[in-house]
């Protein structure tokens, strides 16, 4: 009886270990990795016609371009994907009848911070989408991995709940 609740100490114990361990390691890591693709779309300007221009047209891609991507299992393979269906994002463009850009390749990117994780500014790879005279907010994911679509189906980004396996287990054995 005593050795079952010694044990049960013990395992709480290296479970609380592995949970800070895990939360400080991925704090000061990154979500994106190196070997990625960036998505990035650049309103026109702040008003709110150019803003809800810019996510009407990131929800008519995330319909017809994201699921093709969705099963990509390399860099490589993401990128052939891209390259070989950019009339796909043309068109979906032209549908809107305003003035666009489009440039796949190393684009620049301010400073980030999401989700506690400050991204630095630089070249990344990317697919940037800029309307008109790209003044305004923008709105960016990672197509490669697809972390786009993990949060695809997500009305507010920021509010997006991740748990952890350790989390869960450590919550069934607290009730």
């Amino acid at each position: 009886m005593l050795g079952d609740i010694l044990m049960k100490k013990i395992i709480y114990i290296v479970l609380i270990i592995i949970v800070l361990s895990f939360f400080l390691y991925n704090n000061n890591n990154p979500i994106i990795p190196n070997d990625s693709i960036r998505f990035r779309i650049i309103a026109n300007s702040n008003s709110d016609l150019d803003q809800n221009t810019k996510k009407a047209i990131k929800k008519d891609l995330e319909q017809q371009f994201f699921p093709l991507l969705e099963n990509a299992s390399s860099l490589e393979e993401s990128r052939q994907i891209i390259s070989a269906n950019e009339d796909i994002i043309k068109n979906t463009l032209n549908s809107y009848n305003i003035p666009y850009k489009v440039n796949y390749g190393p684009n620049y990117f301010p400073s980030k911070n999401y989700k506690g994780v400050t991204y630095n500014e630089g070249e990344y790879e990317s697919l940037v989408i800029s309307l008109g005279e790209a003044q305004g907010n923008n709105w960016w994911c990672v197509m490669y991995p697809p972390l786009c679509l993990l949060e695809s189906n997500e009305e507010d980004y920021d509010e997006v709940e991740y748990k952890f396996f350790i989390q869960e287990i450590l919550e069934k054995l607290g009730s």
